[in-house]
């Protein structure tokens, strides 16, 4: 867990979030799924002019009406009460009731001209002989307002097939413009700016446009379990506020640099300058950006004034990158480690050091022999498993944790900073792509058991965040390391049926087939992942050579 006393930015407890139901009302029409929506109100509190669904707070009075609700076996009673309350709200909003009598049937015209929105819910169901159809409300998805915002909602997102007969009209108080629209329909209208919606209705709406039908819907949502759930987070991305889900690429970086959640932190990538993550964390990309390197070779400085800095891979042999770096740590750099001997992750170690009045030691592993010419490497010093880096001062310390991970490349080592539960990943975890594992100095076998040891370490020292060499910080690194590892025995599974389909292929033939979901341009790139998993499959005796 990350020391309190490295973060950037003082931190604030957010706001706790009320809780609130809201409700996607759907239809089916000749051209797929349609939603109801409605305009807020340009002086609501909350979301003030947005297209959004019919729904609000939960009340005291809503878990109290269970009795005038039906109910699935299986729907317990949070999810009854969230039901109740947004079938209270659509009615209160819209004029749009899910309900029925006792005897099954649906409300008619006398029971809806009979009900005022103004006055009390309940007590108009009973005195009606209407009972809520809380049991054709499904729980969608959950979300919980971004942690910045100054209102928050503890908020599902149910579904449900709209009333047959009724028309939506709008209170015109809250909610006005009732429209019904395609998920599509809506996304691209405000892609256009002519219908603005706020991160979760987008995101919902995304997903939701997937499906063909409302009994597709329905049937998702059987389980009783939010299809997903989702507290956003905020930074900025070309001087514009943007805000990321959980699986999001840039997630993992917003917590780590901001964990209550503020919009403080520019996601851009930027290699004129160095960009602190934390108090002791900062990070250099080099301008080599490229299908290989994505946005460029991360170089990050550990330690602070007091202690000096730990360089981890200096990256290429870029005086302007070196200079950055040089500059970014006052030129008191103590030591130089590189994780692997690649030429975008270790040539820049010997000029760095020239650079340098103190000389630091260059620390890795030895490049084997399997080596490319160009990735050739010898450091001052050999790397031992377990040996600890530290660097030491005005009360701090920094101290890094060697753990060799052969894989991706036979010298490839990885680094966790004891003290913050941070893993300093080299290539081995990538965050938006799985890195290449090329034969012979990349070795399959060696790969994933360096992952298996990876996600021990996460356990033994409590490893949150992931810094990876390409790309931005990655959370929830346990289940990252686990995701990557059933992705690649995933990808195994594919080459071996590829192999079976054609059995005296080629790798030409294979990757076709096993990387189908890959452009066809990456193929290439592929071909030599690919071949470190058939060498596995060899060696496992899943199959052999003939001929």
């Amino acid at each position: 867990m990350v020391r309190p006393t490295q973060y950037l930015h003082a931190q604030r407890e957010p706001v706790t979030p009320r809780p609130a139901a809201t409700v996607l009302l759907l239809r089916d029409s000749a051209r797929g799924i349609e939603v109801l929506m409605t305009r807020r109100s340009p002086t609501a509190s909350f979301a003030p002019g947005a297209y959004v669904f019919p729904g609000g707070a939960i009340d005291a009075a809503d878990a109290q009406a269970h009795a005038f609700a039906a109910r699935r076996p299986t729907q317990d009673d949070v999810r009854l009460t969230q039901a109740i309350a947004a079938i209270r709200e659509s009615f209160e909003e819209l004029g749009v009731l899910i309900a029925r009598h006792a005897d099954g049937r649906a409300p008619d015209d006398k029971d809806l001209a009979a009900l005022d929105r103004r006055q009390p819910f309940f007590e108009q169901m009973r005195g009606r002989g209407l009972v809520l159809a809380a049991d054709q409300v499904y729980v969608l998805a959950h979300w919980i307002t971004d942690r910045d915002l100054p209102r928050r909602f503890d908020v599902p997102f149910l579904v449900a097939r709209m009333p047959v007969g009724q028309t939506p009209v709008a209170d015109e108080a809250e909610q006005f413009e009732p429209v019904w629209v395609r998920p599509a329909d809506a996304l691209s209208r405000h892609e256009a700016g002519s219908f603005f919606m706020i991160f979760p209705t987008i995101r919902t709406l995304q997903r939701l446009a997937k499906f063909d039908t409302v009994d597709a819907v329905l049937a998702a949502c059987a389980s009783e379990q939010p299809l997903w759930t989702s507290c956003p987070r905020a930074g900025f991305l070309n001087g514009a506020d943007a805000r990321y889900m959980e699986h999001e690429m840039p997630f993992g970086e917003l917590e780590l640099v901001s964990p209550d959640g503020q919009a403080v932190h520019h996601l851009d990538w930027r290699t004129d300058q160095a960009v602190p993550l934390l108090r002791n964390i900062t990070r250099v990309t080099a301008p080599n950006p490229g299908v290989m390197t994505g946005p460029g070779t991360n170089s990050y400085l550990v330690g602070d004034p007091d202690t000096g800095y730990i360089c981890i891979d200096p990256g290429p042999a870029d005086a302007e990158h070196l200079e950055r770096i040089w500059r970014a740590a006052n030129g008191d750099i103590r030591l130089i480690a590189c994780t692997h001997s690649h030429p975008d992750h270790s040539p820049g170690a010997k000029p760095l050091q020239a650079r340098c009045k103190a000389k630091p030691p260059i620390l890795g592993l030895p490049s084997a022999a399997t080596a490319r010419a160009a990735s050739e490497f010898t450091p001052d010093r050999a790397l031992a498993d377990g040996e600890e880096l530290s660097v030491e001062g005005g009360g701090h310390r920094h101290t890094l944790k060697v753990i060799p991970t052969p894989g991706h490349a036979a010298n490839h080592l990885c680094l966790v900073l004891l003290e913050d539960g941070l893993l300093f990943s080299g290539d081995h975890v990538l965050n938006g792509s799985t890195t290449v594992v090329d034969p012979p100095d990349g070795d399959m076998n060696d790969y994933l058991e360096s992952l298996d040891k990876l996600l021990a370490a996460c356990k033994t020292y409590g490893i949150d965040f992931i810094l990876p060499a390409h790309g931005h910080v990655l959370g929830f690194a346990p289940k990252a390391i686990a995701h990557l590892k059933a992705h690649r025995l995933q990808r195994e599974a594919k080459i071996v049926e590829a192999m079976r389909k054609r059995p005296q292929g080629a790798l030409e033939d294979w990757v076709e087939l096993a990387y189908d979901d890959v452009p066809p341009r990456m193929w290439p790139v592929a071909k030599r992942s690919l071949l470190a998993h058939v060498q596995r499959i060899e060696a496992l005796g899943l199959a052999r050579q003939d001929g």
